[in-house]
């Protein structure tokens, strides 16, 4: 009895590699496509004053999603963020009385707080991500009702403390200058150092890690502590921004720094993720709305942010299906 040989199997290196990039560098080609629309379509679209209007508001979404972004490249999940924001900008307002140092520091030190929370409990309690960090969310959003008493708390103008929001540096908003800033320090740690290459290998296999002899622990408790912490920055630019801390701001933000990293190309299962195309990920979320707002102003459609936060879920859905079957179609070949 004689067996049929096996059919040989071909492939094209090329296409699959284009399968596996697509779905992760896509985002600029996406990107690209959308400055182009609104440059051809808008008058001031491109106007310097549009262009640092969304890079000055978009600072501080960029900090809570570079954070997310670490985090999920793990397989884990920080849905304290929008919290540690608001509990941020409170600390921050109440200490900016006392200078810009003292305000900066408050507001880091409330994130980096509920950062160390988070790493204990999910590092050495062995609690889940998801639970963890929603318990902390609840606990930071009480505590920033609790430290306002439940309003509104104007930051100190006479201090030069506003000037981290509304300020400019060289003709470039200062919450820019930080968030450039910020990324930089991340594509150097992802890519250039030990911590980086252990926070992928702990995302694509936590167990194979530990075998290999690599600080899983504490690279789960520095990316949890740099979310925080980073959420605490963003916290401290919402109070120098709008002029106040926020108690009740960052509902959702969670959700859009999920949205912007997965848009990047970061795999919600850990092991693959990118700091430049998380980025890149903030920016078209944030020049989707304001397309929208221009849209609103020709008056040819008229959306209220519920619809916007609808365009959002549909956008983010949209992006995660074609991610999936490109990643599918990536093994198949």
């Amino acid at each position: 009895m004689s067996l049929a040989p096996p059919v040989p199997v071909t492939t094209n290196p090329a296409k699959d590699a284009a399968l596996r990039h697509l779905g992760q560098w896509g985002v600029f080609l996406a990107l690209a496509a959308l400055v182009l629309f609104g440059w051809g379509r808008y008058e001031n679209f491109l106007d310097p004053f549009n262009v640092m209007s969304v890079l000055r508001y978009n600072g501080m979404f960029a900090l809570v999603a570079l954070g997310m972004a670490f985090v999920i490249m793990t397989g884990g999940i920080d849905l304290s963020v929008g919290s540690t924001a608001a509990l941020a900008s409170v600390a921050s307002a109440l200490a900016s009385a006392h200078g810009v140092v003292a305000g900066l520091g408050a507001g880091l030190a409330a994130g980096l707080l509920v950062g160390t929370v988070n790493a204990v409990v999910i590092v050495r309690l062995r609690v889940l991500p998801f639970i963890a960090t929603l318990a902390t969310m609840l606990a930071a959003s009480g505590c920033a009702l609790l430290l306002a008493g439940n309003q509104s708390v104007s930051v100190s103008y006479e201090t030069g403390f506003t000037e981290l929001g509304q300020g400019d540096l060289l003709g470039v908003p200062v919450p820019a200058w930080i968030a450039a800033a910020a990324y930089l320090a991340g594509s150097v740690v992802l890519n250039l150092t030990a911590l980086g290459r252990t926070v992928l290998a702990v995302g694509g296999n936590e167990d194979a890690a530990r075998l290999m002899g690599l600080p899983v622990d504490r690279a789960k408790a520095l990316v949890y502590l740099a979310s925080g912490g980073l959420a605490g920055l963003a916290g401290v630019i919402l109070a120098a921004q709008f002029g106040a801390g926020q108690p009740i701001e960052g509902v959702g933000w969670e959700l859009f720094a999920i949205a912007a990293v997965v848009v990047g190309g970061t795999l919600l299962t850990g092991g693959v993720g990118s700091v430049g195309t998380t980025l890149a990920g903030v920016l078209l979320l944030g020049l989707i709305f304001n397309i929208l707002n221009f849209e609103n102003g020709l008056g040819w459609i008229s959306l209220s942010a519920y619809w916007q936060s609808v365009v959002r879920g549909v956008f983010l859905l949209v992006v995660v299906i074609l991610q999936s079957r490109l990643a599918g179609r990536a093994e198949e070949a």
